[in-house]
């Protein structure tokens, strides 16, 4: 193996030996890689002991765990006699690369001796089984039965493998990674993921072909002959009769399913575990609502997010970004999903469309206990397969029944009792020792889960909140799945049983993503179906509407782990694809051990008193009811988390009437003071809900600098831009005002990526200009032409002419609000100008942009940058991200791609509309991704 810092071209200079006649091989495998990598180092170079990687493993956290749990049940193999496995472990050296811990299970796996080399490769990277109907039963039987061992190592993938007795190349489910070859007349095989990297004359190929999404090819040494995929699946499915052990061993959940219940009335009293008079029973919500104000329902929650999903089976629209404080700066009680933001594509790898790309995404896991990796056999596949994660309560009752199967569970508590957290004594012992009441529950119910495991030998740990209530405080289920999963990996027993949550406190996609990303299997959110009782204007029984939220929560899980192109939940389970913004390093650690973090913050003694908070607001101490006031209309409390409220306990918004009314009064009136009052009233409210408002000017530490060295407003403004708001997004005299205003102090608007008309390129005439109800003064040398033009993938408008008015060009890799997904623009607002400019057929929806498949790689990012450079030559080429951990490594990508500018968007911005949890729960303060693009960039000099 020859390795170097350096171009491929130089790898003959610096290794002579390559030029020597003497050098022959009838095999090579060359890796050549365009690095995004800032700080290229050893550790991280590719082992190539088996394979190399062209690709990104999305889910490597969640595989690592995964391997190190494993290595439990590892105890015996074929070909490793009575060798103490021990010494080979741990098979994670955590040291280098995601190919480097891809090559080592790969080659773990060829060590053993139960498999060949081709085989492995289709259990890491197996092509999509789980809604091929069509596919040969006997190969779906196959991978079926290897999903009960191994988990997808998901991601855009070309792996190229070999052991010198076979080579062969593979490539993802999704074919996000390109592979060509040719065959030549003297029998070579020339494989490589683009086009013309070996220049070949065409007399002398014999055939061209294509690796396709999840196809595998085959070169077998031994027997001298090409294997193609068909004949090679069906050579490794005929090895074991999988049909007949998936059969005798394993479970399908979705055919063990009881009757429904007889009436809504069983239903209910099911859910609340207790006898009720009837469906109407007042009893019902006197018992429920308090329980929805304790778990952190809101009536804006009910309204926005779960009556829409109940009535018509999908995730909600929102718009307009967010500008409410992060959950670390709010001063209302926050649970602890609140404070993660999901990770997701942007250059590196593409986000999928999980529309478009059904076939290839999947909810299906088996979970259980897990048979040994290394040593398969035909009981293996003793495990449960769950069509979905989220349970409804036949799903759930059917899996507890399962012990006749030799499926056992145990529950455990996660509640503490009230008068524990409220003990002055408790709290005094607490201090002098420095641990946290809700860091010993968390201790405790890790000991029993773990007691129940090594002692009743328990294939499921049901954590639940059936016993909060008015004398017991409930732990967020989110830190206890965290705790136990990390905890039993830890412990290595991980892989011997399943962790299903039954909580009250999931009821959002964001809850449920960040459950099963941090280690959950299953979710039976019994609370958040009792609350559909309260859905309003619905007609439906309480059964359907279960299955209603149901569906539309399925398919919004399968849209957030499409925006890090991840196909299985499989693979997406414990993949902990989050980053962490204030939350401490004690709770990192116990609970969300290598999950990204940005800010150290708020520890277990913040969350335990923000559960004493919604204690008080579900059971406040209060005397009788006063004269004329009912129980019966008491309700949710409304928080204003989505719609600024100015009554009560609110949450803070960036964007209140008061600032708004003073920015409009000091435009409309040129008020200096007007404007003076805004700045003063925005600086506080920055200060309260922003990063950037905790920071001070340390004047102390800096000179002033002398104003004849300060240029003038008028060439300062000239620096200015807008933001990105499309046509369609804002409305056309908007978009025009922006541009005018922008002109004539000199700075730049920008298109959005909704295009241009034509007829704006061209300079106004002075005079009058009829703008909807208005009328404006138009001066010579005004415009309505917006010098920066947006391209995005879906090319709205984008044209040759478009392209060649511009004086900057950017590309929109994600968008701020709603990165790795983009907004929604509805058929009813693509009519007329808004159709005509876009190129978009009327009436029809537009998304914006549409997943990146035209961008699969940062190659592909430098490919377009020079596409537009010869569009325009005179054009700067801006490139916009989104700031996400890890948001510096792209950018130094891409500016090695010859970007010229780099837009950094937050985590708030945003005009066009999006699924709420893109909305609030996705990206970054674009704070911190300045800071690290600056650092990095700086340190790449």
């Amino acid at each position: 193996t020859y390795k170097g810092q350096f171009k491929p071209d130089q790898l003959f200079e610096y290794y002579l030996d390559l030029r020597s006649e003497q050098c022959t091989a009838f095999l090579a495998v060359v890796h050549s890689r365009f690095s995004t990598n800032s700080f290229p180092s050893w550790n991280r170079a590719h082992p190539f002991r088996r394979i190399a990687h062209n690709g990104e493993i999305n889910t490597l956290e969640g595989n690592r765990n995964q391997v190190r749990a494993r290595e439990a049940l590892m105890t015996a193999a074929q070909a490793f006699g009575d060798l103490d496995l021990e010494k080979l472990f741990p098979v994670d050296e955590d040291i280098g690369s995601d190919s480097a811990l891809l090559d080592n299970v790969v080659e773990l796996l060829l060590a053993a001796g139960n498999r060949e080399l081709a085989e492995v490769i289709m259990m890491v990277v197996p092509e999509a089984w789980q809604n091929a109907e069509q596919m040969d039963p006997a190969k779906r039987a196959f991978y079926k039965y290897n999903s009960c061992l191994l988990e997808p190592w998901d991601g855009p993938a070309l792996v190229a493998f070999t052991d010198g007795k076979q080579f062969g190349a593979t490539l993802d489910r999704n074919g996000l990674r390109p592979g060509r070859f040719y065959i030549t007349t003297d029998d070579h095989l020339i494989l490589a993921s683009e086009v013309g990297v070996v220049d070949i004359e065409d007399k002398h190929v014999a055939f061209k072909g294509r690796l396709r999404p999840g196809k595998m090819l085959l070169v077998d040494f031994d027997e001298g002959q090409l294997v193609e995929d068909d004949e090679l699946k069906r050579r490794y499915a005929a090895k074991r009769p999988y049909e007949e052990y998936l059969t005798k061993y394993s479970l399908e959940l979705a055919e063990m399913l009881g009757p429904e219940p007889e009436s809504e009335k069983v239903l209910i009293e099911e859910l609340m575990d207790e006898e009720v008079a009837d469906e109407r029973d007042p009893h019902i919500m006197q018992r429920v609502l308090p329980l929805l104000k304790y778990f952190g329902y809101t009536f804006e929650k009910m309204e926005l997010l779960i009556s829409p999903m109940v009535k018509t089976s999908h995730e909600p629209l929102g718009s307009m970004g967010q500008d409410m404080p992060l959950a670390c700066l709010s001063k209302l009680p926050k649970m602890t999903f609140d404070y993660f933001s999901q990770l997701f594509a942007q250059a590196t790898n593409p986000p999928i469309d999980p529309i478009r790309e059904a076939n290839v995404m999947s909810l299906v896991c088996p979970i259980g206990p897990e048979g040994n990796l290394l040593d398969p056999q035909p009981e293996s596949c003793r495990r449960v397969f769950l069509d979905t994660p989220v349970l409804c309560p036949r799903r759930f009752n059917a899996l507890m029944d399962l012990e006749s199967n030799g499926f056992t569970a145990a529950t455990i508590d996660m509640t503490y009792p009230l008068t524990e957290g409220c003990s002055r004594a408790r709290l005094a012992d607490r201090a002098i020792t420095k641990k946290s009441l809700l860091r010993e529950r968390l201790d405790q119910l890790c000991k029993e889960a773990e007691a129940a495991i090594l002692g009743d030998s328990v294939s499921f740990v049901v954590l639940t909140h059936r016993r909060a209530g008015e004398d017991r405080v409930p732990i967020c289920s989110l830190l206890a799945a965290g705790a136990l999963h990390q905890h039993l990996i830890t412990a290595k027993l991980r892989t011997r049983v399943a962790i299903i949550i039954e909580a009250a406190d999931a009821f959002e996609v964001h809850h449920f993503c960040t459950l099963l990303g941090f280690g959950a299997d299953a979710v039976f959110p019994y609370l958040c179906y009792l609350s559909l009782l309260r859905v309003r204007g619905c007609d439906i029984p309480l059964n359907e509407r279960i299955e209603n939220f149901r569906h539309a929560m399925d398919f919004s899980i399968l849209k957030v782990m499409s925006k890090m192109g991840i196909s299985c939940l499989q693979s997406y389970k414990g993949a902990q694809l989050f980053q962490a913004i204030g939350l401490g390093k004690e709770v990192m650690a116990k609970c969300f051990p290598g999950c990204s973090s940005v800010l150290n913050g708020v520890g277990f003694d913040a969350f335990a008193q923000d559960a004493l908070e919604f204690h008080k607001l579900a059971y406040p101490p209060r005397g009788p009811l006063p004269p004329l006031v009912d129980e019966e209309v008491e309700e949710l409390e409304d928080t204003g988390e989505y719609h600024f409220r100015s009554i009560h306990e609110s949450e803070i918004h960036m964007n209140t009437p008061d600032v708004i009314y003073k920015l409009q009064e000091a435009a409309r009136t040129n008020s200096s003071e007007a404007y003076h009052v805004f700045a003063r009233w925005q600086d506080k409210l920055t200060e309260q809900s922003e990063i950037r408002g905790q920071l001070e000017f340390n004047f102390d530490e800096c000179e002033a600098v002398p104003l004849d060295e300060v240029e003038p407003a008028a060439e300062i403004v000239k620096r200015f831009c807008t933001g990105a708001a499309s046509l369609g997004s804002i409305s056309d005299e908007a978009h025009r005002a922006m541009a005018v205003a922008m002109n004539r102090i000199g700075g730049r608007s920008n298109t959005g990526e909704g295009g241009e008309e034509p007829n704006r390129f061209q300079p106004l005439k002075e005079g009058k200009l009829e703008m909807g109800s208005v009328t404006w003064d138009i001066f010579e040398g005004d415009s309505v032409r917006s010098k920066i033009k947006q391209v995005a993938s879906g090319r709205f408008g984008v044209t040759a002419e478009y392209l060649a008015n511009a004086d900057e060009l950017q590309i929109k890799l994600a968008q701020g609000a709603k990165p790795g997904e983009g907004g929604e623009l509805p058929g009813y607002k693509v009519m007329g100008v808004i159709a005509d400019t876009r190129k978009a057929t009327p009436g029809v929806g537009l998304i914006s942009p549409p997943p990146h498949h035209d961008m699969y790689s940062i190659e592909d990012v430098a490919q377009l940058i020079m596409d537009l450079k010869n569009a325009n030559t005179k054009a700067r080429i801006s490139v916009k991200l989104v700031a996400r951990v890890g948001v510096g490594v792209i950018a130094s990508g891409v500016v090695k791609g010859k970007a010229d500018h780099l837009t950094i968007s937050g985590m708030s911005g945003g005009t066009g509309a999006a699924k709420w949890t893109s909305i609030k729960h996705c990206g970054l303060p674009w704070e911190i991704g300045v800071a690290e693009t600056h650092q990095t960039l700086v340190l790449n000099g």
